[in-house]
């Protein structure tokens, strides 16, 4: 059978387990669509975390942008990694005891104030709908090579898809799709990678491999070998970074608070019975990122030897066009690989100096990687469906957040207190519909690469709601005017960096005119320190949170009856 065929069995079959877990699990209240009733197992809780969290940033961009960055884009790994762990272990216990699953309830509640509610309840939107935009793209890139199909079709059958399914279950059976999510794109990420280890290094573990030497008989190690490959080619050694260290701490950090304060990945803390049991899905989400996390960096290695020998040639003097490797032909036909034959010669040759012929598009190394090292086509067709999977669930999750956000904390909470249980479900499920159709519009006409405007999203969640989640928890004084302010100067300051640079004046984005030499992928670190210093300094000069607010805090941070001395 060929790829195509295979491509569409395999999704087909996924799409009709989706769609049938969706049915099964309908959400018939709002604790099923907002929580899913707040039963779910700590192990599968883990696995859907990790589906929700691994979106197609990770799954499709994050080892095409190593591949191309080499050293820079470790950035992603340990930010990202970095991030997870701190919401886990410092954050989400808190947040699950306050008791309320979505963000702007928690700084609503916390902060005594709609004005915060509102204010966060914006935040929640622009981060989700920046978050998503990347999550449509991706699924766009898929269905475009593997359907044959433009990049807008592609993401109009995502929108399709990801919207039945989250309508019809909400978070009930968002979560178990995300279970089998997880297991599709765990599988799908794992078997190439294993593949092409054996193949290269003869190791069966990739990780191994990576460290290993090349099977050619040479003794040369895969990153010795990638290092001189690279830098004969005009790259900088693969092993090397170019990013100032200042850009390359300033992304990181923007990664990891950004993570703590992703509204999605915090609502899947309350959907277990109790906060032990946030504490044991924590633990196995972890496990279940990790799985694929560490494979990562061996699946860009071995990507990015593999796509420089098909295309330069063994010879590394270029390979004629009409004998090009038909995973070049095939993804050409997507408009993401194009060739300019600036010598007339015929002959194909991708480099990083001016002798480059070869446009390649960094989200299609994951996707292309088993044709380029030349595996089964159910290899290729797998791929395709793990890439779907990673996409939809975070898709899912983000919906979620949106149409929770306006049919809860603005309407519920705020605007229309006294709608029903059944209104505020049907309002839920249109908030769904209007944000699907906008993300879609961005899935199209993107801002960036997938993992680039992942990297805004988290940069958006970092300025805004990390540090009032923060100072929430752990400064009990903290009061909402302090609050409102960081908020505000944070999410304004980081977004308007980042229009600036990448849509009104984008010639300008180079380290020359960067402030500081931060990036608009690394300024959310920046907005979050000036979100904190803003929010410390109102605070100072307006007065304490009052006493309720401070005791309310003192009663998720400690137990009940600790440090009270007894007889025993």
């Amino acid at each position: 059978m060929d790829i195509q065929t295979l491509t569409f069995i395999i999704v087909g079959l996924t799409f009709a387990l989706y769609i049938g877990i969706a049915i099964w699990s309908r959400a018939g209240s709002t604790n099923d669509f907002y929580v899913a009733g707040g039963g779910v197992h700590p192990i599968a809780n883990g696995m859907a975390t990790a589906a929700d969290w691994m979106s197609a940033a990770t799954y499709i961009s994050m080892a095409g942008i190593i591949a191309f960055a080499g050293y820079d884009g470790s950035v992603y790994l340990m930010g990202w990694t970095g991030g997870y762990v701190l919401l886990a272990m410092c954050l989400a216990p808190y947040l699950r005891k306050f008791g309320k699953f979505t963000v702007p309830d928690f700084i609503g509640d916390r902060y005594y104030s709609q004005t915060a509610r509102t204010i966060a309840v914006l935040c929640a939107i622009l981060v989700s709908f920046t978050y998503i935009a990347g999550q449509m793209r991706g699924v766009g890139v898929v269905f475009s090579r593997f359907l044959e199909v433009d990049i807008a079709t592609g993401v109009i059958i995502g929108m399709v898809i990801v919207f039945f399914y989250t309508v019809l279950g909400g978070m009930k059976g968002i979560t178990y799709t995300q279970v089998a999510q997880y297991c599709v794109l765990m599988f799908a990420y794992i078997v190439p990678a294993v593949f092409l280890s054996l193949l290269m290094t003869g190791h069966i573990l990739p990780q191994t491999g990576f460290g290993g030497t090349v099977s050619d008989g040479s003794g040369q190690f895969l990153l010795e070998r990638l290092d001189g490959l690279s830098t004969q080619l005009g790259f900088a050694e693969y092993t090397e970074g170019v990013r100032s260290k200042v850009d390359v701490f300033f992304i990181t950090a923007a990664l990891m608070v950004g993570t703590a304060g992703l509204p999605h990945v915090i609502v899947r803390f309350f959907t277990v019975p109790k906060v032990r049991d946030a504490r044991r899905s924590a633990f196995w989400a972890l496990a279940f990122i990790a799985v694929v996390y560490l494979t990562a960096p061996t699946i860009a290695a071995f990507g990015k030897m593999n796509m420089i020998n098909t295309v330069n040639g063994p010879d590394l003097q270029g390979v004629e066009y009409d004998n090009a490797p038909s995973w070049i032909k095939n993804w050409e036909k997507t408009g993401l690989i194009t060739w300019e034959d600036k010598n007339d010669d015929g002959r194909m040759f991708y480099s990083g100096d001016e002798r480059n012929e070869m446009t390649i598009d960094r989200d299609i190394m994951v996707l292309a990687n088993p044709e380029i090292g030349d595996l089964p086509a159910w290899v290729v067709a797998l791929v395709a469906a793990g890439g779907v999977a990673a996409a939809l669930s975070t898709s899912a999750g983000l919906l979620l957040v949106i149409s929770t956000s306006v049919s809860h904390d603005l309407l519920k909470r705020n605007l229309m207190p006294n709608i029903t249980d059944k209104q505020e479900l049907m309002y839920a499920r249109l908030a769904a519909a209007v944000a699907i159709l906008i993300s879609g519009y961005f899935g199209v006409y993107p801002p960036g690469f997938v993992a680039q405007v992942v990297a805004f999203a988290f940069g958006l969640a970092a300025s805004s709601f990390f540090p009032a989640i923060i100072l929430g928890i752990f400064n009990k004084r903290m009061n909402s005017k302090g609050a409102i302010a960081g908020m505000i100067v944070g999410i304004v300051f980081t977004f308007s960096y980042i229009v600036f640079f990448k849509f009104i004046s984008p010639e300008l984005n180079n380290p020359e005119y960067w402030l500081f030499g931060i990036s608009p992928e690394g300024i959310g670190t920046l907005g979050m320190i000036f979100n904190f210093v803003v929010a410390l300094i109102v605070h100072k000069m307006t007065g304490d949170a009052p006493q309720d607010i401070q005791d309310l805090v003192e009663s998720i941070r400690y137990p009940k009856g600790a440090g009270e001395a007894t007889d025993h």
